[in-house]
């Protein structure tokens, strides 16, 4: 077996580089809903779920496997420079939608990017379009709505069940479970996301000759991939968790829980079978689930629209920047170290771009603009009026900052009594 190069040595660091903004993208997965309901502050949330990502990196290595050597043919004549430019296509559309606060797949950016650059390097025939199909983009599909409907059915059942028991009186139940289940995301998610990490490291060591073909991920690669995830989750990606805590719908406890519950066993399910989905879209759907489960609950359809385009560039926009990159990179030594400071810069630009509207944890529950009811959650609100024994809630409240109340052209003056069947609430 060779020695590590230089090159595998940059390759190594960029991948947990990666694998840091990975954890920080991704931290809303598991604690979005957990900190908007104020079930545990801010900064003790990302904690608990950095320690439990580092914890699920060491549980399984059947995704790191699909990395290694289910999507890329190992044999097919990659070398590290390629996977340093799928890794650059990756990072950069990371921070794109992280400073946009959108909740996109990190997962789906690495395989874009590590695709985009073997495409343009290799060809076809370095790409295992079966895999890609059955473990990428059917898991793609599926996940966030079989997450997204698990939840719903999930949502429902606990308000029937609580539905003559006083709201304060489940209410600290409701935040224990949500502990629970934001814990079990994190486990989950350190199982699935952290490996993608560790099955790129391991797949840039085999294309250097340092370890063998089709084998496991060193012991070290696990630890180091595990601390850099572990890392990223804890610094917060806040932006997003503020998308998916405020932004797509208003949460309550009992919802909180649901979510994250369908979120967690989807997570693992697929961690056991190998597929490399995406944690993302699966909690993105538990939410809008939960969201549609809730009696009076209505998703804003115009935030939930704009993630799922960004699930749909994800993919391709990140596989044409690594394309770019491995043309570059595959010129010589200089073009390693132009694509090195072009992606550098990027990278700065957006950094210094956040710096203008900064979110932490201190405003992170301030919520996003009021945007104005549209036709279906004025539908939605029609047939789910709130639940029985609660107060419909002031005009201008922050619980119906999105309903048809709010609608700055609606009328201000009450409808008649003999049009009461067209009234939305």
């Amino acid at each position: 077996m060779e020695h590590i190069t230089l090159l595998i040595g940059i390759v190594i660091v960029t991948a947990l580089v990666f694998d840091f903004t990975n954890g920080f993208h991704d931290t809303a997965n598991a604690m979005a809903t957990t900190i908007s309901t104020g079930a545990l502050r801010p900064k003790t949330a990302v904690a608990m779920s950095a320690v439990l990502n580092l914890v699920g990196a060491f549980l399984s290595v059947e995704v790191a496997k699909t990395i290694s050597g289910g999507i890329i043919d190992e044999s097919a004549g990659i070398r590290p420079e390629v996977i340093f430019a799928g890794l650059v296509g990756a990072i950069v559309w990371n921070l794109l939608t992280w400073l946009a606060g959108l909740p996109s797949s990190s997962s789906h950016a690495l395989f874009g990017g590590l695709i985009g650059a073997t495409l343009v390097s290799v060809g076809t025939n370095g790409v295992h379009g079966d895999a890609v199909v059955m473990k990428v983009l059917i898991p793609a599909v599926a996940a966030p709505v079989v997450a997204g409907l698990a939840a719903m059915a999930a949502t429902r059942l606990t308000y029937r069940l609580t539905r003559n028991r006083d709201e304060a009186d489940t209410a600290k139940g409701y935040r224990a479970g949500q502990i629970a289940s934001a814990a079990l995301v994190s486990l989950a998610h350190g199982t699935n996301d952290a490996q993608k990490t560790m099955g790129v490291i391991t797949l840039a060591l085999i294309t250097g000759g340092v370890v063998a073909p089709h084998a496991d991920p060193p012991l070290w690669v696990i630890a180091s991939a595990g601390v850099a995830i572990a890392l990223g989750t804890y610094l917060g990606g806040w932006r997003i968790i503020r998308t998916m805590g405020k932004g797509i719908t208003d949460i309550q406890p009992p919802q909180g829980f649901a979510a994250q519950t369908g979120a967690a066993a989807t997570i693992l399910a697929s961690s056991h079978l190998g597929f490399a989905l995406s944690t993302t879209q699966v909690c993105s759907g538990s939410v809008m689930g939960s969201g549609l489960g809730r009696k009076g609950g209505v998703v804003r359809w115009s935030t939930a629209g704009r993630m799922v385009l960004a699930w749909g560039l994800t993919l391709p926009a990140a596989g044409a920047v690594a394309a770019g990159a491995a043309f570059l990179a595959g010129q010589g030594d200089w073009g390693v170290a132009a694509v090195a400071v072009l992606g550098l810069g990027i990278c700065g630009a957006i950094w210094a771009a956040s710096r203008r509207k900064p979110v932490d944890h201190t405003n992170v529950n301030e919520g996003p603009a009021v945007e104005p009811a549209g036709v279906v959650t004025a539908a939605l609100r029609t047939v789910s009026p709130p639940p029985a024994g609660q107060q419909a809630p002031a005009a201008g409240t922050p619980e119906t900052a999105d309903a048809p109340a709010a609608d700055p052209h609606a009328p201000t003056t009450p409808a008649p009594r003999a049009k009461a069947a067209t009234v939305t609430r």
